[in-house]
């Protein structure tokens, strides 16, 4: 995952300087030149990096600083909040045009996952209730007007292609189309290089000129590092773009990339791309994306990928059986169900407030896996057993363990989890009613 490494650096440093009850000008000192070694191994631009540096010298060595109550809190907020302005300090959104169709222009360079995100923003659109068009101009490469119909059809959303026409007179008939057909989004899959090169950067500018894109957005790969700042430095001063969205977050990559475009540009970094899946297609915002980095958490984000897995009803009729204490292994499947569709468990965690800080979470013996394990250890057993798993006994167990393929320890494992979990439920009923709850010694299973 992307900043791994520059954050477990910088808490490092961090980590030193709460240690500390009074702080000296030669401790902040030190403590900056680690934080500019991690950034620049983190591939951020030198630049960015001397700058940024510079910046919360002059604020972190004053004197009200220094002589704080708790100084070492006090430079990680500077830390923080120069972060937060390198990003962009703001989310910056997707604008509409105020006469439809309003149209979006994607650029980039082969293999950035442009033609991916052009599907996943358009599905994203069409959740907020757009109707939107995607237009296949990439005419060059072999099977991309294919493969943009594939992506599609993953979201439901209609594909205008001429086959390896003109791409200036296809986009110029998709908004004609789209205006006949009531279609509000246009969203143009343009052509990419292996490089940039002035055919590319022509072609790109007379698209431009003749639909005159509300947007022009710029999809860089987060795995090429510096040179994807480069790449959008380039693009934008040849095409002028509105906004830059990076891929391939979840990878093995340093995160230079995102610390640097937005400064090297002056354009916002509108969204991130986290994973395969639509909802991966992040927006971004700075301040959770330098809160991850120090390891101080992102709830936020965690809150609405939860809104986003789970399902309303369902939500209802668990807090029901919370209150009346009926919550069954039915019901604990169900939750493990919900939390496997917000993300990798690791990921999850780095989302919790101090989790990030105090523990490396990446050495953490969590297996995703786990859940599969339960799951059929669960499904193995009939009706009756999960709703009543008071019943079972060293016989039933014996036949659930066959059967899902796990030992007898694992069965028992999981009801001992399972117990946990229902303890901790009723703890939180005790605390709507005033009684107040501490999770104790509960512990995921997994």
């Amino acid at each position: 995952m992307a900043f791994e490494s520059l954050s477990g650096k910088l808490q490092e440093v961090f980590n030193s300087l709460r240690g500390k009850g009074k702080l000296t000008e030669k401790d902040v000192k030190a403590a900056l030149r680690e934080v500019k070694l991690a950034l620049l191994e983190a591939d951020v631009n030198f630049r960015i990096v001397k700058d940024f540096i510079n910046k919360v010298s002059e604020k972190a060595v004053g004197e009200e600083v220094l002589s704080g109550l708790n100084p070492g809190q006090q430079v990680i907020k500077i830390v923080n909040d120069e972060l937060v302005d390198l990003m962009g300090s703001t989310q910056s959104k997707l604008t509409f045009s105020s006469k439809s169709p309003t149209i979006y222009m994607m650029a980039g360079l082969q293999g950035a996952g442009k033609t991916t995100t052009t599907g996943k923003l358009a599905g994203q659109l069409r959740k907020q209730g757009k109707r939107p068009l995607l237009v296949a101009c990439d005419v060059y490469r072999p099977a991309a007007i294919k493969q943009l119909q594939v992506v599609g059809s993953t979201y439901n959303i209609p594909v205008f292609e001429m086959g390896q026409g003109d791409p200036v007179d296809i986009s110029k008939k998709a908004v004609e189309y789209a205006k006949q057909n009531g279609h509000d989004i246009v969203i143009i899959d343009t052509a990419g290089r292996l490089h940039i090169n002035e055919e590319l950067m022509e072609e790109l500018i007379n698209i431009k000129n003749e639909v005159r894109p509300q947007e022009i957005l710029l999809v860089v790969d987060a795995m090429t590092g510096q040179d994807a700042v480069n790449v959008a430095e380039t693009f934008n001063d040849k095409l002028g773009v509105d906004g830059v969205i990076i891929t391939k977050m979840d990878g093995d990559t340093r995160g230079g990339a995102a610390l640097s475009v937005r400064a090297v540009t002056g354009k916002p970094i509108k969204y991130v791309g986290m994973g395969e899946k639509l909802e991966d297609l992040e927006p971004f915002y700075p301040d959770r994306m330098a809160s991850r980095i120090l390891g101080m958490g992102d709830v936020l984000s965690l809150i609405e990928k939860a809104q986003q897995a789970y399902d309303e009803e369902q939500a209802k009729e668990l807090e029901k059986k919370m209150r009346t204490q009926e919550f069954n292994l039915d019901d604990f499947l169900t939750q493990l169900q919900q939390i496997k569709k917000m993300g990798p468990l690791k990921d999850i965690m780095k989302m919790l407030p101090g989790v990030g800080g105090k523990l490396n979470i990446d050495d953490l013996d969590i297996d995703d896996n786990a859940t599969k394990h339960i799951e059929a250890i669960i499904q193995s057993m009939t009706r009756r057993e999960r709703q009543n798993p008071d019943i079972l006994n060293g016989s039933r167990k014996r036949r659930i363990a066959k059967g899902s393929g796990r030992t007898i320890q694992e069965v028992n494992k999981l009801l001992k989890q399972f117990e946990d979990m229902k303890k901790m439920m009723k703890m939180m009923s005790g605390m709507q009613r005033g009684k107040g709850f501490g999770l104790g010694k509960f512990k995921l299973p997994f």
